[in-house]
This record gives structure tokens, sequence and C-alpha cells, in this order.
């Protein structure tokens, strides 16, 4: 392969990693937590687009488990948005190994 064609494979990988960025930005995950009783929605780019709490948890007794089961949600989803980025990566990537270290998206 010469040059060319490696710079050629390098602007086509960043245009297909700029395409997925902007797909991730309307994947939704929802993450939960206390059985579903808490529940947060975060699309790809880790932002949070909704939370969902059960009317049952609202109690000013509780309020710390309460925000426990937030930030137990808020992780759930944020696992699941790095499996959804792990796998658009690898489709865009077609098999491509980066040496160790390097991660995509920058």
């Amino acid at each position: 392969m010469n040059i060319g064609q490696m710079m050629k494979q390098v602007q086509d990988m960043q245009a297909k990693m700029t395409q997925m960025q902007d797909r991730l930005g309307d994947t939704l995950v929802v993450g939960q937590a206390g059985g579903g009783m808490v529940a947060v929605t975060m699309n790809g780019k880790n932002d949070v687009k909704k939370v969902k709490i059960d009317p049952k948890l609202v109690n000013p007794a509780e309020i710390e488990m309460l925000e426990d089961l937030i930030t137990a949600a808020c992780n759930d989803a944020r696992a699941k948005v790095d499996v959804a980025v792990a796998g658009e990566t690898d489709k865009v990537m077609g098999g491509l190994k980066l040496p160790p270290g390097i991660k995509l998206p920058f």
C-alpha cells in the first residue's frame, strides 16, 4: 500500500467517525436502578436526557436512597453507552487494530 492509499483510508475513516459521532447523539440508552424504579435515559454522547422516578420512592425521609439510585441508574446508562460506542467504533474501524492506549472516538 502506498502513502496515497493510506491517506485516503485515513480520510475515509475520519468521515465515518464523524458520521458515527452524529449517530451516537441520536442513540438513546436507558439505565435502571432499584428494579426499574429509577430510570435514566442518556444519549451516546453521555448527555442525560431524562430521569424517571417511580412516585413510590419520593419520601423525604429516604432522599439519600433516591440519590443513590439516581447515581446507580446514571452509571448503568453510561456503561450501556460505552458498549454502544465500542460496537459502532468496531464497525467503523473494520477490524483495524489500534496500538494499546489509543481510544476512539478522540
